[in-house]
C-alpha cells in the first residue's frame, strides 16, 4: 500500500492542496490518516477517488453531487467520458489509476484510445511523457510504490519497441548515425527508447546501446562505426557536480562528435560547458533539430 501526502496529491491530480482540504472538510470527498504529528497521509483508494472526482469536475459534475457517488459509479462515469475525450489531463489520470490499480486491460484501453485519436508520436508527446514527468518525481521521493511505477514502465516498453521494430531500415549510405545510451548509474530508458522511435521514423541510423553504458564501449563504437552524435538521458539522482563532470568528459573524449542531453536531472545544467555538448529542452526541441539534420529522400 502506497503513502501519499498531499503535496503528492497536488503533483499528480492538479488540484491545490487548499482545495483538496475544502474538499476533505465540506464534502468528505477523502478521508485520509494521520500521522501522531497531525500530517495527512493518503492512500491508493484516496488517490484514485481524488482523481476520478477531478476528471469528472472538470467536465461539470458539481462536487456536492459527486460525494454522493460511490466508487465503482465515478469509474462507471469516467470510463464513459473517457471514451469520447482527448483531454490530456483526462487521459493522464487514467493512466495513473491503471498503475495504482497494476491493471494492464485499462493501461492498453486508454492508451489504444489516445492512439486512436491522435496518433502514437502525438500520444507519447502530449500524454506519456508528462505522465511519466509526474511519476518520476515520486519515484524518486519514495512516494510511489517501485513495483506500480516497474509494471507500468515495462508495458511501455514493449509498445515502444513495438513501434521501433515497425519503422523501416535505413539504406541510404550518408545517413548520420547516432548512438543512443545511458551511463553506468542510469537504467531508466523510457526516454531513450522513444528518442530511437523519432530517429528511425525520421530516417536516422541508429546504434541502440540501451542501460549502464561505460565510457570504454563507447570509444570502441567509434573504432568500428563512424558516428556523428550520442544522446543520453539523466532521471536517476546525480549531483550536478558529477553531472557536469561527465559531460565535460564526454565532450573531451569526443571532440569531433555532437552530445545531446536530457532528463530531468539536467534541469540545473546551464551553459559553461564545451560547445559539442547540447541540451534537450523538450520531446518538440528535439524534434525540430533533428529536421535541420534531414536529409531529402532522394539522396
Amino acid at each position: 500500500m502506497a503513502s501519499y501526502s498531499i503535496k503528492d496529491l497536488e503533483e499528480l491530480s492538479g488540484i491545490k492542496a487548499h482545495t483538496i482540504r475544502i474538499w476533505e472538510k465540506r464534502y468528505g470527498i477523502i478521508m485520509p490518516e494521520r500521522t501522531t504529528t497531525n500530517i495527512r497521509l493518503y492512500s491508493d483508494e484516496d488517490l484514485k477517488k481524488l482523481l476520478n472526482v477531478s476528471i469528472l469536475n472538470r467536465y461539470g459534475l458539481k462536487i456536492s453531487h459527486l460525494a454522493r457517488l460511490s466508487q465503482n459509479e465515478l469509474k462507471e462515469k469516467v470510463i464513459h467520458i473517457s471514451q469520447e475525450t482527448t483531454d490530456t489531463a483526462t487521459q493522464i489520470e487514467n493512466l495513473i489509476i491503471s498503475m495504482i490499480e497494476l491493471d494492464e486491460w485499462k493501461f492498453d484501453k486508454f492508451l489504444s484510445n489516445s492512439i486512436i485519436k491522435i496518433g502514437f508520436e502525438e500520444t507519447m508527446v502530449q500524454v506519456m511523457h508528462p505522465f511519466f514527468e509526474k511519476i518520476g518525481l515520486l519515484w524518486q521521493t519514495g512516494s510511489i510504490n517501485p513495483a506500480q511505477e516497474h509494471f507500468i514502465s515495462n508495458l511501455l516498453r514493449q509498445k515502444l519497441i513495438v513501434a521501433i521494430d515497425g519503422q523501416e531500415p535505413v539504406t541510404r549510405v550518408n545517413r548520420h548515425t547516432f548512438v543512443l545510451f545511458l551511463h553506468e548509474n542510469e537504467l531508466h530508458e523510457l526516454g531513450l527508447l522513444f528518442y530511437s522511435y523519432l530517429l528511425k521514423k525520421n530516417g536516422f541510423k541508429v546504434i541502440y546501446l540501451g542501460q549502464a553504458v561505460p565510457l570504454n564501449d563507447l570509444k570502441k563504437i567509434t573504432r568500428i562505426k563512424e558516428v556523428q552524435f550520442f544522446l543520453t538521458s539523466f532521471t536517476t539522482g546525480i549531483s550536478e557536480k558529477t553531472l557536469k563532470e561527465y559531460l565535460e568528459n564526454m565532450a573531451t573524449t569526443f571532440p569531433q562528435q555532437t552530445i545531446f542531453y536530457t532528463g530531468n536531472q539536467t534541469e540545473n545544467i546551464h551553459g559553461g560547458l564545451p560547445q559539442n555538448l547540447v541540451k534537450i529542452e523538450s520531446v518538440k526541441h528535439f524534434q525540430e533539430i533533428i529536421e535541420k539534420f534531414n536529409i531529402p529522400q532522394n539522396l
